[in-house]
């Protein structure tokens, strides 16, 4: 595996991004990798590496890089659980990004990584999880011509009252969608589960919707309470399959 950062310039500062790729046999589809709220640690960059590791080209991007860099704006998930000032300043800096800050970012990412060597010139994906699920969905809506492939997982605002919702431009999307939730989850209404389908569906994009049973948020994480390891290998097998089919169809 290669693996390095690189800093990628936006119009608020530097986005320090982490990138992967298998060492052989490249150029390799590319793949975004949209973090959570906790924000870049080496649990995400081992997850970067999984996708990595079978022949794609990750780019783990610092969304909080107006905030600092990695290493001065990440949280530990053990305070994070166990101080609540930490928590709910974690919550405030996650809520200070809006969507249009991250379509914003996401541009000069695509830029950056067109000009990079083992990067495939074909579709590309991406998957979020918790607060990213609107961020993938804001970004594919933004740039249809780019993703083919979204995946989100228990991801949080999708549908909301707001006038940026993303579910306002569900239908701008031409790539493939996988939503997926888990059966408890007090940061995702189930009036949102339940609307789902319906909006997707009216809105003409290609979707699945699934619900892990037994599961909380958080459960593809190795490292959160929430683990669950049989609902974590299905998340890898889904992703790796709708990445293999939309990615790969050469």
């Amino acid at each position: 595996m290669r693996e390095r950062e690189i800093a990628i310039q936006t119009a608020d500062g530097t986005m320090d991004t982490f990138i992967c790729h298998p060492e052989e046999d490249g150029p390799f589809p590319v793949v975004v990798m949209y973090m959570d709220a906790p924000g870049i640690r080496e649990e995400l960059r081992d997850m970067a590496r999984r996708i990595g590791t079978v022949g794609y080209f990750v780019l783990l991007p610092n969304l909080y890089y107006r905030r600092g860099r990695e290493g001065e704006y990440g949280f530990d998930l053990n305070r994070i659980r166990s101080d609540e000032g930490e928590y709910k300043k974690m919550h405030n800096i996650m809520n200070s990004l809006s969507n249009a800050d991250i379509v914003a970012d996401t541009r000069p990412l695509l830029d950056a990584v067109r000009g990079e060597d083992q990067a495939a010139a074909g579709p590309l994906g991406c998957v979020g999880y918790c607060m990213s699920g609107r961020f993938v969905m804001s970004a594919a809506a933004a740039y249809p011509g780019d993703f083919a492939a979204i995946a989100s997982y228990y991801g949080v605002g999708i549908v909301t009252d707001a006038g940026d919702s993303p579910h306002l431009k569900a239908g701008e999307i031409t790539g493939e969608v996988y939503l997926a939730f888990a059966s408890q989850d007090v940061h995702v209404p189930q009036s949102v589960v339940d609307a789902l389908p319906e909006i997707l569906t009216g809105a003409g994009t290609d979707h699945r919707i699934e619900i892990y049973p037994d599961t909380d948020h958080g459960f593809a994480f190795p490292q959160r309470p929430a683990y669950n390891k049989a609902a974590a290998e299905r998340h890898w097998e889904r992703l790796f399959a709708l990445f293999e089919r939309r990615l790969r169809s050469d």
